[in-house]
């Protein structure tokens, strides 16, 4: 039996592009820029200079705030430049720039280490070294996570629904590096103290689930939950409802209900830096959509320019109306393809202009399908109206900070109204004036 949850839409999925192409991997950059902020929390400070020689794995920054992840050098060479470059969030962040060398010298650090008899305190340090946060798109640092979880979790939940349409990154690694995975998934187990972790994937599939059956093998501490393919079925807050039935209360975290929920490409990335000793280098990144000439899933050095993705995928057919850093649903516009490659990259997606569904100019007609479909259980149609008028209180009121900003009432609204858009608007609003 599938599970799933409250609210939602069944978009096209459209993964068959590149659901079945192997990760190809991709040539390293001539040049790689490292943001010193690809996560959530306080930014690095660089910890080079220019005209440093560099190794591949090398920390480059660092801060010694709790929320936070350092950065690496993701190609061995010289640091040309430090100073403020675009950054895929449309803003310009202080990045570290590094002319590579292509003699992908390994830093001393990155080496294998026997971690089966390491301590949960050394294991949460390593994870916090190797600047691992979350894959799924929200980029919070892991070790934070960890750490706020330990004595509080009961429930070790494994997100492998990859619901928005497209993205196909975590399937492949699930089919491809699925031991990287299942060791992730035990280390993990290990440092919270859990006896058992539950992998939810969606039906839909068929030959991952088959791959991890195989891979756990008879062990009876790794179970599969099947859920029923709809976005966003991967939110953090839905997979606990669907899987547990627990509900995470207005304003809390998944600790605060006993659960604990990782990526399965954040599993990978956990696995390889307790046991390899490998920091965050690398993403998986499904390049598709419909102006992509040869849609593929390519294994891509942070720091990466877009650029290179989609001149490894044979450029652009036709000249594409919008290019996504992310999913159709919660993807972030690009306006230049000379953004790198971050931490929290899953896809770059490029559409044609008939593809668009934009309104120039609408009204709610009161219809009521964005309350039907939000799985935070929101009133779309008064957040709206509310943030549209300036009113923050009431805003705040009917829980706009709630909102997980995942789109399904903007794909379900006749009117194509700027819901999410709006919303996020109202929280910064609301956030900043608390601030002051």
């Amino acid at each position: 039996m599938a599970y799933t949850f409250r609210g939602g839409v069944h978009p096209d999925f459209r993964k068959d592009s590149t659901s079945h192409k192997p990760i190809e991997e991709l040539k390293a950059p001539e040049i790689a820029v490292l943001p010193v902020s690809m996560h959530v929390g306080a930014p690095c400070e660089p910890i080079v200079n220019v005209g440093d020689i560099v190794d591949m794995g090398q920390k480059i920054a660092d801060s010694e705030a709790f929320v936070s992840a350092p950065v690496h050098a993701t190609v061995s060479g010289k640091v040309i430049e430090i100073d403020k470059r675009l950054h895929p969030n449309g803003g310009k962040v202080l990045s570290v720039v590094i002319q590579n060398d292509f003699e992908n010298r390994l830093h001393p650090s990155v080496k294998p280490r026997d971690y089966e008899h390491l301590t949960e305190d050394e294991i949460i340090a390593i994870i916090r070294e190797a600047g691992v946060v979350g894959h799924g798109g929200a980029a919070f640092p892991t070790h934070v996570k960890i750490k706020s979880g330990v004595g509080k979790v009961n429930r070790l939940l494994i997100n492998a629904a990859e619901c928005e349409p497209y993205i196909t990154s975590d399937h492949r690694v699930l089919l491809e590096r699925t031991d990287e995975v299942i060791g992730g998934v035990t280390i993990l187990m290990k440092t919270l103290g859990q006896s058992e972790a539950v992998i939810g994937i969606e039906t839909n599939k068929h030959d991952a689930i088959a791959v991890l059956k195989e891979a756990i093998g008879g062990r009876q501490d790794i179970k599969i939950h099947p859920l029923k393919p709809k976005y966003p079925q991967g939110a953090e807050k839905q997979l606990i409802e669907t899987i547990t039935g627990r509900e995470v209360p207005s304003g809390k975290l998944p600790a605060d209900v006993g659960a604990a929920v990782f990526n399965v490409d954040t599993c990978g990335a956990v696995y390889r830096a307790v046991a390899l000793g490998v920091p965050v280098m690398r993403r998986v990144v499904t390049v598709s959509g419909s102006a992509v000439a040869n849609p593929k899933n390519l294994n891509v050095r942070i720091g990466t320019p877009l650029e290179n993705l989609i001149e490894a995928t044979g450029g652009f057919k036709e000249e594409p109306n919008k290019v996504l850093m992310g999913g159709p649903m919660m993807g972030v516009a690009q306006f230049s393809l000379s953004a790198p490659v971050i931490k929290g990259t899953n896809a770059v997606l490029a559409f044609c202009e008939n593809e668009a569904m934009d309104a120039k100019s609408s009204e709610c007609i009161r219809c009521g399908k964005c309350v039907g479909v939000c799985p935070m259980n929101l009133l779309p149609t008064y957040l709206y109206l509310y943030s549209e008028n300036g009113k923050l209180e009431e805003c705040e009121k009917y829980g706009v900070l709630d909102c997980i900003e995942c789109g399904a009432c903007n794909y379900e609204c006749p009117a194509r109204l700027y819901l999410v858009q709006s919303f996020r608007t109202a929280k910064q609003r609301i956030l900043d004036k608390r601030r002051k």
